[in-house]
């Protein structure tokens, strides 16, 4: 039987993240092979990532990533705020954004993609089982432009391009690059303050323009405003 030193102990550890008497154990099943000890505790995190699946992950952080005339945005959740907080957590989700901006907003494909020798789906995986808590990548968005560029916007990030709110603006134009990014910027900067609905009137949803209308009628109406009135202040 071979022995199990505090050093391949160590060294498991630092290699995978996992918790210190795990990797004891990996070492102990597999006979001190590094390796196979590598693909016990996989194949153990994914049972545990099985386990948590079925918890609610309603927390989390968003990614906004650019890169000249492309952009994305990707949210993954978590179970606890603690963990958004989590450096390990939030290299994962800027890990999955730079996928996001390569293969597209689809996030089936953006799970399948791999990263080294693992997918996304995986590496999600492995994340769970090591920090204990669900995790979903619940959507992405991206834009892109033939001229111009992509600016992002996080506000209040807890990490660069990482926060609670995450926008991105395109710019279509044949304009100064350095121009467009102070632009696009600061038009990102008041779409995170005042979340609009749509980029024109035409955009909006006929039924949230009528239920407006209708609270704005009902509010003047208990005022005692004359209907035609009303019909000219909404």
């Amino acid at each position: 039987m071979a022995t199990i030193t505090a050093a391949m102990v160590k060294d498991l550890r630092e290699s995978t993240g996992a918790g210190m008497m795990d990797c004891k154990a990996a070492l102990t099943e597999s006979g001190g092979d590094m390796q196979a000890a590598q693909d016990w505790l996989r194949k153990k995190g994914l049972s545990k990532a099985a386990k948590k699946a079925g918890r609610v992950a309603a927390d989390g952080l968003i990614s906004a990533l650019t890169k000249g005339t492309k952009g994305v945005l990707v949210e993954v959740n978590s179970e606890t705020d603690f963990v958004a907080r989590n450096d390990q957590f939030q290299g994962l989700v800027k890990m999955i954004a730079q996928v996001a901006l390569e293969v597209g907003a689809d996030v089936e494909k953006i799970k399948s993609a791999k990263v080294g020798s693992v997918t996304v789906e995986t590496a999600i995986a492995d994340a769970i089982a090591t920090i204990g808590e669900n995790m979903t990548l619940r959507r992405a968005a991206s834009l892109e432009v033939g001229n111009g560029l992509v600016s992002s916007y996080v506000h209040n990030a807890v990490v660069e391009g990482a926060g609670k709110i995450g926008v991105i603006v395109a710019l279509e134009s044949t304009g100064k690059i350095d121009e467009l990014a102070v632009l696009g910027r600061q038009l990102a900067m008041h779409v995170a303050a005042a979340k609009p609905f749509a980029l024109d009137p035409a955009g909006l949803d006929p039924a949230l323009v009528k239920r407006e209308k209708d609270v704005l009628a009902d509010k003047y109406r208990q005022q005692g405003k004359p209907e035609n009135v009303i019909e000219k202040i909404v």
